[in-house]
């Protein structure tokens, strides 16, 4: 589905991206996890078509990015950026139409088939009852929902996501990305750059750990999900454990330098995690 080959960007004078080159199959729940500063939001702006790059390559399905027509791309993949600042009252609904967009005819306007979608995708995000409030006068939670149904609409083969359970409460989080999971099943290959470590060991089937501009680690969750790839890409240490549930990994964060009765108490804890 998406082939990269040696990829440099960056900003102005400042380079980001260093030769990055990976495969993403059909299908794949890819996690892109690393360090603030790291590059993650800066690959999928590459990806997303936003951020021009200046070497290597990247191909969707076949095609050089750089020249496929925005149109086309849009029906291949939609993104839910890391912020999403509208100062424009749109109604919500309206926010969600517009990623029918690539499939309105030069002089159509939005039918039938378009309000559908729109509605499926506010029903399947839990913002529906917001469809005639203003973008303007939601919650911030709330407007990333809508903005991630704009995506939903839009019906394309990847999902590009850039933190988008940033603003929500863990419920909230938790909705996202089991609508995600479904989307996957159906088929939807879908990218999500992330902080929260336990969530995308739970949900992602590939983690790739992007450090200083470079891809550090990359592969399976449950083979790369280790306390020693955890310390090195982010130079803290960590300890895993298994869910008490799902048995997938999770992460356990460990003080810098803790007391000695902080230090007896984590141990005996950690101990009781992993009986």
């Amino acid at each position: 589905m998406i082939r990269i080959d040696s990829l440099t960007c960056g900003y102005g004078k400042q380079e980001v991206l260093k030769s990055l080159s990976f495969q993403v199959k059909e299908g794949e729940f890819v996690g892109i996890l690393g360090p603030n500063g790291s590059g993650k939001s800066t690959l999928l702006l590459s990806l997303a078509g936003v951020l021009p790059y200046r070497g290597g390559s990247i191909r969707v399905k076949g095609e050089e990015l750089a020249s496929t027509p925005p149109r086309r791309r849009a029906r291949i993949m939609a993104s839910v950026p890391q912020r999403s600042e509208v100062s424009f009252p749109f109604k919500c609904l309206s926010m969600v139409l517009m990623g029918r967009y690539p499939y309105l005819s030069r002089w159509g306007g939005y039918g039938p088939e378009d309000h559908e979608a729109a509605v499926k995708a506010m029903e399947e995000t839990d913002t529906l009852y917001l469809a005639e409030r203003l973008i303007t006068q939601v919650s911030g939670g709330e407007a990333q929902r809508v903005i991630l149904a704009r995506a939903m609409a839009q019906s394309t083969e990847v999902l590009l996501l850039d933190e988008a359970t940033s603003n929500l409460d863990a419920a909230k989080k938790v909705q996202v990305f089991d609508l995600l999971r479904r989307k996957n099943a159906a088929g939807v290959t879908v990218l999500c750059a992330m902080h929260d470590l336990n969530l995308a060991a739970l949900y992602c089937r590939r983690l790739m750990f992007i450090k200083d501009g470079r891809i550090a680690v990359d592969g399976p969750t449950d083979q790369v999900f280790t306390p020693t790839i955890l310390g090195e890409v982010y130079e803290t240490p960590m300890e895993v454990v298994r869910h008490p549930v799902y048995q997938r990994p999770y992460a356990v964060m460990l003080p810098l330098s803790p007391g000695p009765r902080e230090d007896e108490a984590g141990a005996e804890a950690l101990e009781a995690a992993q009986s």
